[in-house]
């Protein structure tokens, strides 16, 4: 008697651009370009699901104040906690939820005008998620953060691994290009937002 061949689950693939966040089932591979971005990968391995997000904390200055309480901290807790919701609203549990987090070069900087001497927008990135992860009680499990390179970066369910290839910053103009008008757009969301009046 002949059995009917299994059917191979179809992997789902996306590769995500700035601003964005993805969550999937096993099996999947999610992938993204980072310069001074950075992308936190999370997974449940109970449920073998996973997500990643690919954000940036857009701010001209060094903030007085602690980065988790700037305009740009407050959106760069907004783009985790969008990850982290929609990850528990299919099934994982936050205490189970382990971290591998990329990116933060300081690629962007080369492109924009006006900011002070030696001021790392990649360097602001790396520290909010690192305080971020640790504040929120999620494991950091693995990084590959800052310097003056870009990355590619894929995302696999089969066992978590993320596979990084490093980008030089002389290739990188392409990656720094949609971070710049990104940035810009995000600056220009957060000056809007100042500007309401409530009633």
């Amino acid at each position: 008697m002949n059995n009917f061949p299994t059917s191979v689950p179809t992997v789902e693939k996306k590769i995500l651009h700035p601003g964005e966040y993805h969550v999937a089932r096993h099996p999947a591979v999610l992938s993204t370009l980072l310069g001074s971005c950075v992308s936190v990968c999370l997974y449940d391995p109970a449920i073998r699901l996973i997500g990643m997000n690919h954000f940036l904390l857009a701010t001209q200055h060094p903030a007085a104040e602690s980065i988790l309480e700037s305009d740009a901290g407050r959106y760069g807790m907004g783009a985790m906690e969008l990850l982290i919701n929609s990850m528990l609203k299919k099934g994982a549990r936050r205490e189970r939820l382990r971290a591998k987090a990329f990116g933060g070069g300081n690629v962007l900087a080369t492109h924009l005008e006006d900011l002070p001497a030696r001021f790392s927008i990649g360097k602001i990135n790396m520290e909010f998620v690192q305080r971020y992860l640790r504040e929120d009680g999620i494991p950091l499990v693995a990084q590959d953060l800052g310097g003056s390179i870009g990355r590619h970066i894929r995302f696999e369910s089969e066992d978590y691994s993320v596979y990084m290839r490093r980008i030089p910053i002389r290739s990188a103009a392409q990656i720094a290009v949609k971070e710049k008008h990104y940035f810009e757009k995000e600056l220009k969301t957060q000056q809007e937002k100042k500007n309401v009046d409530f009633w």
